[in-house]
């Protein structure tokens, strides 16, 4: 079975609201002397006077409209209808205007009928960066996902347009487009059913995406895996007929004097092996290899972005099934690199392949190293399920990642690693053991146990995203399903660290 890859609508810039728009979105923004609304021309503001004997706050206001994000309203409008959507302050950040303009495109795309409608969005954008968040969150929330189906789904909105002045706003889109293409390629590879996406298609899927960039990307099979003693991804592929993939995507830019190391875990399915599962907690685990959708996703589009530092990224794909060929409780595999480790329980397989990528990431000698995985339902527990959870081998560290990801519009907290939590990975069969002896600090527990296949020297932060990378409903620019979470951030960050 083959699935269609989801496309966004095209988007263009312009210095003014279009004729031929079907739906204006504009804004609506609180001031100390009251709402205003921001974006609408002369025109516009002439149109509902004249039909309504009184100005756009007023007649919005009537409607129920409010400046707090999230709040959208639909007026009649003519030609074109408006949907006036809350901006919050009239002071707005890049964030700010993502979210106002994902809320008012997904409002403008329940105005469809026969046909795609064209959209414009008119927010009174200037400053690039506001810009761009504005066209991100317009594509972004326009995402639909193809479901299998006899019956191919119509789209809503044809082509948006938003309006911008500045000298550097198509430059802005541009960028915005490249972004959430990315997004969108990391939220359909989640999406897709694991009897679609196994670790064999997931790694064609990898070099398909990368075929119109100047990337290399190499593939290592079984065989391969073997022969180079990759024992914690063979392990947890063990019990699979669907064998395993590492997959390893650079792009080396000339003239770049900074290396980034990116490592994603791939579990296109988690039954939880032999510690099963149970069958609710198992529903959603063709979702478990997020962090692998995240960094081939990202790397692809720094490419596209021509950034100047150089990127190779790990994605370490398995499928983790129960049968007489799976790893156990108890067993004691031998890591890439040497290092032996006790499986504490084959339901905390996710480390195991990281550990193979991090050691083998460490040998290509580079100046960071991330890793991004939908590791722990502790991370859930401790932050919820919209921030992402941050550990790192040093502060400066954490702190570069984390202006990345408020950069980037993402969000995620700063978790310790304090010394005592290695304790609990002391084992008396081998080098340590994968899980701690108590269930407390589990996602401090699961960072601590990766530090320990990071190279001596090397910077390195753990993006812990189990929550942030499926959303089970609608809110802002961020769909039911699979979120695309990490890789505006890992973006962001190669962007910081050009030469």
């Amino acid at each position: 079975m083959s699935y269609v890859a989801s496309t966004l609508p095209p988007l263009s810039v312009a210095n003014s609201i279009p004729s031929d728009a079907d739906v204006v979105v504009v804004g609506l923004a609180s001031t100390s002397s009251g709402p205003v609304v921001i974006g609408a021309d002369d025109a516009t503001e002439k149109a509902q006077r004249s039909r309504y004997s009184r100005g756009l706050p007023d007649l919005a206001a009537s409607l129920g409209a409010k400046p707090e994000l999230g709040s959208t309203v639909v007026l009649p409008g003519n030609p074109a209808r408006l949907v006036v959507t809350g901006l919050d302050d009239v002071d707005v950040t890049p964030e700010q205007v993502r979210k106002a303009a994902a809320n008012g495109v997904r409002a403008a795309s329940g105005l469809s009928g026969e046909r795609p409608l064209h959209v414009a969005v008119s927010l009174d954008t200037v400053e690039p960066e506001v810009v761009k968040g504005a066209a991100e969150g317009a594509l972004l929330a326009s995402y639909r996902y193809e479901k299998t189906s006899a019956t191919p789904a119509k789209a809503s909105i044809g082509r948006i347009t938003l309006v911008a002045r500045g000298g550097a706003a198509n430059q802005a889109v541009n960028v915005a487009a490249t972004v959430s293409a990315a997004v969108v390629q990391a939220r359909d590879w989640v999406n897709l059913p694991a009897n679609v996406l196994y670790p064999e298609t997931f790694a064609d899927a990898a070099r398909q995406a990368a075929r119109d960039v100047r990337v290399e990307v190499e593939v290592l099979d079984e065989k391969a895996l073997a022969k180079e003693g990759f024992g914690g991804i063979l392990a947890v592929g063990g019990g699979s007929a669907r064998p395993p993939r590492l997959v390893k995507v650079t792009w080396t830019p000339r003239g770049a004097k900074t290396h980034l190391a990116l490592v994603g875990k791939g579990i296109t399915f988690d039954s939880g092996g032999l510690d099963l599962k149970t069958p609710d907690g198992m529903y959603t685990m063709k979702s478990d290899m997020a962090g692998a959708a995240a960094v081939l996703a990202a790397t692809r589009a720094i490419a596209e972005l021509r950034l100047k530092v150089r990127v190779t990224a790990y994605a370490c794909m398995a499928e983790n099934m129960p049968s007489g060929k799976a790893f156990r409780p108890s067993d004691v595999l031998t890591m890439y690199g040497g290092k032996t480790v006790e499986n504490a329980n084959t339901d905390a397989e996710g480390r195991l392949v990281l550990a193979d990528g991090l050691t083998r990431a460490g040998e290509d000698d580079p100046s960071l190293i991330v890793d991004v995985a939908t590791l722990t339902g502790a991370c859930i527990v401790a932050l919820g399920e919209r921030t992402g959870g941050l550990m790192a081998s040093d502060d400066e560290t954490a702190d570069h990642v984390l202006d990345a990801a408020e950069a980037a519009g993402e969000a995620f907290w700063q978790l310790p690693l304090p010394p005592e939590i290695k304790d609990n990975l002391t084992s008396d069969v081998a080098d340590l053991r994968s899980s701690g002896t108590t269930r407390y600090g589990g996602a401090l527990t699961a960072a601590a146990f990766l530090r320990e296949f990071v190279r001596e020297g090397v910077p390195w932060a753990h993006l812990d995203i189990a929550g942030p990378s499926w959303s089970d409903k609608v809110h802002d620019y961020v769909p039911k399903g699979g979120t695309g979470a990490a890789v505006r951030t890992l973006i962001a960050l190669a962007q910081s660290l050009q030469s």
